[in-house]
């Protein structure tokens, strides 16, 4: 991921004007690192079926990680999670004042839509990123799981409404990040939909990770606050983490299998991010 972070680094948000810290805290967040997961999906299939494209898709890939950076900063604030590390660093609201860090996310939330309008792809192309970005990450996806996680806290829900909100809140954007990538190189629309089913799976499984990250490692390790969801409805939460660890290992385990069903480029891709990721969910679980 050297390019896409140099790309990140070379095209972080430039706004001149004289508050001493806006447009510094910017790109603090997005500067800082993370996993680049989303970007990361999208790119790898790119570059498996149309690398000539590869340079063409990075402004969306920026866009993905602005739109998820957005979706961390929001979820930092005391009116959410009220936490104070984030990706190793102190969280806006922290460093600055609660209504920088608002309107930070949003910034970046709008800069996402931007990127992509402004992608060097067919437009045709952009708008049908726009749409699938908009449409998992916004009212009936992210934002309805993030306002379902915040209502019910300290209510304890099914299993069943834990997956619908957990595939809401991270799930989408995960699975959407693989479709974005898919319509870039005009993927037929039977892969595409099969790619989006797999990143729905893979996004749970992402986030019983980060469940169990939560309870099993402090701060430093984690690089964010952790121990910070006993009154949300997490998997631990819910299952224990025995229960959660156990999910979780057959979710890797169909993701594995059906990571035979796609076609050799798309596996090829897929198992660049994922089969690591996999990886690292059996070394941490064990």
């Amino acid at each position: 991921m050297q390019r896409f972070e140099a790309y990140l680094k070379s095209h972080l948000l430039q706004v001149s004007s004289f508050h001493p810290c806006y447009e510094s805290s910017l790109g603090e967040m997005l500067d800082a690192g993370g996993k680049r997961f989303r970007p990361q999906l999208l790119l790898d299939l790119v570059e498996a079926h149309e690398p000539l494209l590869y340079n063409s898709a990075l402004s969306v890939a920026l866009a993905i990680e602005a739109f998820h950076t957005y979706s961390l900063i929001h979820d930092d604030l005391p009116a959410m999670d009220n936490a104070s590390l984030r990706r190793g660093k102190e969280t806006l609201h922290i460093r600055y004042d609660e209504a920088t860090a608002i309107l930070v996310g949003d910034a970046l939330n709008t800069e996402a839509f931007l990127l992509i309008a402004r992608s060097p792809l067919r437009s045709d192309i952009r708008i049908e990123l726009v749409e699938i970005l908009a449409s998992n990450g916004g009212a009936s996806g992210m934002v309805l799981g993030q306002a379902l996680d915040c209502y019910f806290e300290n209510q304890t829900l099914l299993v069943e409404q834990v997956e619908f909100l957990h595939q809401n809140k991270t799930a989408k954007l995960i699975a959407a990040s693989l479709k974005m990538g898919a319509v870039i190189v005009d993927l037929e629309q039977g892969e595409q939909d099969k790619l989006y089913t797999f990143g729905l799976d893979l996004g749970l499984l992402f986030q019983i990770q980060d469940d169990i990250i939560d309870v099993t490692q402090s701060d430093d390790e984690a690089g964010k606050t952790t121990s910070n969801d006993e009154a949300k409805n997490s998997f631990v939460t819910i299952l224990g983490l025995e229960k959660s660890v156990n999910y979780a290992n057959d979710l890797a385990l169909k993701l594995e299998q059906n990571l035979n069903s796609f076609d050799v480029n798309t596996k090829q891709a897929l198992q660049k991010s994922v089969a690591h990721y996999l990886w690292r969910h059996k070394q941490k679980s064990n």
